[in-house]
C-alpha cells in the first residue's frame, strides 16, 4: 500500500478542523480520538487526520495557531490604534482589548464558534503544551495589553499584579467559554448572553478585580 504524504491545505482539511475543534471543546484532546473526529467529519478513510495534518498533537497545534495568530493580531491592531491616540488611558480600555479581540472567532462558512471553549479545555489539562505551541511570538499582544495593565492599576505589589492576572485570564476564558456554548445552541436562544449588555457586564467586573483596594496581610 503507499505510503500516505501530508497534506495541510484544502476543504477537506478546514473541515476536519472544524470537527475537532468542537469535538475538543465539549470532551478536551484526551478524550477524542483520531477516528472519532474523521467519523464524525463524514470521512470514510480513517487514516484522514494523519494524511491531512500528520499527527492529532499536530492538528491541535494547527487548532491552537489558527485562532491564536487571529486574536494575537487583533490585539496588536487596538493597541496600535490606542496608542497612535495617545492611549490606553485606562485599565477598562485595556480590558475591552482582551475582550473584543476573542469574539466572533468562528469560521466564515461556519456558525459554530468554539475556539475559546477549546482553549479553556485545553489550558485546563495541557498548558504547558499551550504556551510551548505559542511561544514568545504569537502571545505578543496580550504581553502589550498586560505592559499596560501594570502601569495603569492601583499601585500594589508586582506579586499581587500578577496574581490578579492569572484571576482574569480564568474569569474571561470561563465566561466566554459559557457565552460561547450558549450562543452555539441555536435551537434554545439565550437572551442573555446574546445581549450586548453581557459583553459590557463582564469588562466591568474583569475592570472591577484589577483595580480592587488591595490589603497587605500581616
Amino acid at each position: 500500500m503507499p505510503r500516505l504524504t501530508k497534506k495541510q491545505t484544502g476543504g477537506g482539511a478546514a473541515h476536519i478542523k472544524l470537527t475537532a475543534r468542537r469535538l475538543f471543546a465539549m470532551r478536551g484532546i484526551d478524550g477524542v480520538t483520531v477516528r472519532e473526529i474523521a467519523t464524525a467529519a463524514g470521512q470514510k478513510n480513517h487514516s484522514a487526520v494523519g494524511y491531512h495534518f500528520g499527527s492529532k498533537e499536530a492538528l491541535v497545534r494547527e487548532i491552537i495557531l489558527d485562532g491564536a495568530i487571529l486574536i494575537d493580531s487583533r490585539r496588536h491592531q487596538m493597541l496600535d490604534e490606542l496608542e497612535a491616540a495617545g492611549g490606553p488611558k485606562s485599565v477598562r480600555e485595556v480590558v475591552d482589548i482582551l475582550i473584543q479581540s476573542s469574539l466572533n472567532l468562528a469560521d466564515n462558512d461556519s456558525h459554530e464558534d468554539c475556539y475559546i471553549s477549546f482553549l479553556n479545555m485545553l489550558v485546563g489539562t495541557h498548558n504547558e503544551f499551550f504556551m510551548e505551541t505559542l511561544g514568545s511570538k504569537w502571545n505578543s499582544g496580550y504581553q502589550r495589553c498586560l505592559a499596560h495593565l501594570r502601569l495603569l492599576m492601583p499601585d500594589i505589589p508586582a506579586a499581587a499584579k500578577n496574581q490578579r492576572f492569572v484571576f482574569m485570564l480564568s474569569y474571561l476564558g470561563s465566561v466566554l467559554a459559557m457565552r460561547e456554548r450558549a450562543m452555539a445552541d441555536l435551537e434554545k436562544p439565550h437572551k442573555t448572553w446574546s445581549s450586548p449588555q453581557t459583553i459590557e457586564h463582564l469588562a466591568l467586573t474583569t475592570t472591577a478585580l484589577l483595580e480592587a483596594p488591595y490589603t497587605q496581610l500581616e
